[in-house]
Order: C-alpha cells, then structure tokens, then sequence
C-alpha cells in the first residue's frame, strides 16, 4: 500500500485562519491526500466552517501546533506551563471537532530554547517535560487524539534532537496517546543514518515530515529519501509523509525557523515539484 503524500499549511501562508480554507480545496485539486492545518491561535477560527471546509476537501486532515516562548512545559516558572497545557487542550478540541486524530509539534519546549545547562538542570526539564506530556496525553486521549511529539536540530531545542531521544522521552512518558514524529530536515541534521532512525522509532512513528535538507522541495536537496522510504515501509508506516516549509512573508514562523530567502520559484512550484517526487517514491 502506497503512502499518502500531504502539504502542512506554512507552505503558503502563516497564520491559518478561517479565511485560508480556500488552501484545502487547491491541495485537494493539485493531488494531495491530507492536509496539516497550523493552529496558531485557536482563537483565529470559526471551527464549523473550516470543519465544512475539510469535509468538502476530501483531505485526511492532521493539526500542527506552534510553541512559543510562552508555550513551554519545561518552563521554571508553573505559569507558562500551564499556558502550553491550556493552549494544547483548546487546539485538541479543534482536533476533534475537525476530525483530526493526530496533533503534532515539539510540545515538550519552546521552539528555539537552546542552552548549555547543567546535567541536573536537564534532568528536572526532562522530568517537567515528561509530567506536563503524561497530563496532555490524558486530555488528548478524551479528545481521541494521539499527540506527535517531533524531534528538531540543535539550533531550535536542546532537549530532543535525536530519534533516540524521543523514543526515550515517550517510553518516560508511558501513555498510549503520545507517540513519535520525525522531520526529514531535522534528520538530515541529526541522525548519524536516516534509515536506522525510523527504524528505531518503529510503531511509535505516526507522522512524518518530508522536509528538503534547505526546506525547499522534496528532491530538491540532500535528504537520504531511499533510507527514509525503506525505514517507512520495514516498520509498516501507516500514515502520511506530509511536506513542511514556510516562507519569509510568515513572519513569526519565519524567525524561528531561519527562513530568510525563497525556498522556490513560487510555494505551489515547491509544492508541485515535492509532491510529484514523493508520489514516485513512496508508490
């Protein structure tokens, strides 16, 4: 069985709000099979439109979201903690209203916290990490929704770099709906071989990001895309390998992932170009 191919939102724009819904109907119309929509503020949508949206679109729809300074459960201080709780409950009431039945992002810290700290300070993050993920896990399982957690490079979190670090975060976390996902662009940083990587993951591996090694088209770079689709099909991967990329006009976004040039021509070149060679791979 062929995995799908999908396209997440900051492709073209950032924020996704109801007005943007038009984005699911071009991604059905240019031959994706699911759509991640970026919940930036939850607060930016009327739910039952865009819910009416999907449903028109056909799309299998995933929900991403994006952590901020203040969205962080590794945080010192209990209120921003909260704040990340708060703001992960609310998205997965979107979730369920949307019929997404994953969520994803590095929900464990705030993007783009990178620190040299001590061994017993990385202890009590990790620990902090591992409570404030044990209590999504609970809300996200009322919603019947599995929580992604991503691994990202070493330029946007000291925490979890690694695919071995997230399996050994989900395994301290011990909750059946909090699993794994990985970012082609982050492996290509990280991991010593991208094949072993999945593999490792194996069927804690439920979203996938197929991201080119300068965010640009899939293809395009110097991804290993061969080791990447014979991990997926060794472990059985069930789901969707899903094109992520931002461009400089998504302001906050851009920031945090250091976009500061087009990554093509135009967004539906990148969009185009990726999805056609991810479709002849992963047939």
């Amino acid at each position: 069985m062929a995995i799908g191919v999908g396209i997440n939102s900051w492709v073209w724009t950032s924020p996704f709000t109801t007005q943007s819904v038009g984005l699911l109907t071009k991604a059905a119309e240019m031959g994706f099979d699911a759509f991640t929509i970026a919940v930036e503020d939850p607060s930016h949508f009327d739910a039952d439109e865009v819910k009416n949206a999907i449903a028109a679109s056909g799309l299998r729809i995933y929900v991403t979201g994006a952590f901020g300074p203040s969205r962080d459960l590794t945080h010192e201080d209990p209120r921003f903690r909260q704040e990340s709780l708060d703001y992960i409950g609310a998205t997965l009431k979107l979730c369920e209203k949307w019929g997404a039945k994953i969520m994803v992002g590095p929900m464990y810290s705030a993007v783009g916290k990178r620190r040299q700290v001590p061994a017993e300070q990385r202890k009590v993050e990790w620990e902090l990490a591992v409570k404030g993920l044990r209590k999504a896990g609970d809300m996200a399982a009322d919603h019947g929704v599995t929580l992604a957690i991503e691994a990202l490079n070493r330029f946007e979190t000291d925490l979890i770099n690694t695919s071995e670090q997230v399996v050994r975060l989900i395994r301290d976390v011990g909750h059946d709906s909090v699993r794994v996902h990985l970012d082609a662009f982050h492996m290509n940083i990280e991991e010593k071989d991208v094949y072993e990587a999945v593999k490792l993951a194996g069927k804690n591996l439920v979203y996938v990001d197929a991201s080119e090694s300068d965010r640009g088209a899939p293809g395009s770079g110097q991804v290993d895309w061969d080791g990447l689709a014979r991990g997926l099909r060794e472990i059985g991967y069930a789901g969707d390998c899903v094109i992520e990329s931002f461009t400089p006009e998504c302001k906050a976004i851009a920031a945090a992932a250091a976009i500061w040039r087009p990554l093509a021509k135009t967004q539906d070149d990148l969009a185009g170009d990726g999805l056609k060679f991810l479709k002849k791979l992963l047939q």
